[in-house]
């Protein structure tokens, strides 16, 4: 399965919704199966977009390019950070982001999601997770025991100077569940009142080995042929044993 991963810049509204359409066909061009942007790449924390324009951008690019699968990153929709996934310009799962992020104010812009998402895919089951999510491996745990998910999608907007942390947290979230996960970050936002540069794009294999590019854009993933399981993350949990001090 070959995957394309946005290194997206983000600009004014109305330019990231014209540069849009130009990557996704670019990213099918190349022969992409799932193409992935990163979180708020329409606005960041700066800017605004009426959820209703994006979302006809969305069905727009993904209805012409059916058989492909879409995740546009996130929009601010009902008070959530909302990812969406589209294919044949139709959306068929969407998951507001759980964990918020306090230091960058996320608590004022949104409430945070009760649910986690996962859905069926060419014989893939895809969890949802976004940036911040990863600091929790509860949430990707679930996501693998409950939902039996095969493969993770986190996009995310992550400052580089933290790109260590981004790609250690994906890193341990694939191998301790043992399954394929898949970061997209935002690579910077140029526009005037939020000047940011992003982390990297990183790919996992259910092993933790990173899966390699030429180009921080396109990956092969061998989903068919997934490296052998060296652990069971459903190994039984054990009771924890309070043992008590006396002082003196």
């Amino acid at each position: 399965m070959k995957v394309h991963l946005s290194r997206w810049v983000s600009l004014g509204v109305d330019d990231n919704l014209e540069r849009l359409a130009d990557e996704a066909e670019r990213a099918v061009s190349g022969g992409a199966d799932l193409v992935v942007f990163p979180e708020l790449f329409l606005t960041g924390y700066s800017r605004v977009v009426e959820p209703a324009r994006a979302r006809a951008v969305f069905a727009e690019v993904s209805g012409g390019a059916s058989e492909k699968l879409f995740v546009f990153g996130s929009i601010s929709e009902d008070r959530r950070n909302r990812v969406t996934v589209w294919l044949g310009g139709r959306e068929v799962a969407a998951y507001d982001k759980v964990h918020l992020f306090a230091p960058n104010g996320e608590f004022d812009m949104w409430q945070p999601g009760d649910r986690y998402v996962a859905f069926d895919w060419r014989g893939l089951r895809i969890g949802l997770m976004n940036c911040n999510d990863v600091r929790f491996p509860e949430q990707a745990r679930a996501l693998k025991l409950q939902a039996r998910c095969d493969l993770l999608v986190v996009p995310a907007w992550w400052p580089w100077r933290r790109d260590h942390i981004w790609s250690t947290l994906l890193q341990a979230r694939a191998a301790e569940n043992q399954l394929w996960t898949i970061g997209c970050c935002i690579a910077g936002s140029a526009w005037s009142d939020e000047d940011f540069a992003g982390a990297g794009n990183h790919v996992f294999d259910p092993s933790g080995e990173p899966v390699r590019t030429a180009d921080d854009r396109t990956y092969e993933l061998n989903v068919e042929n997934p490296p052998l399981s060296i652990v069971d993350p459903s190994e039984h949990f054990v009771e924890i044993e309070r043992v008590e001090i006396a002082n003196g």
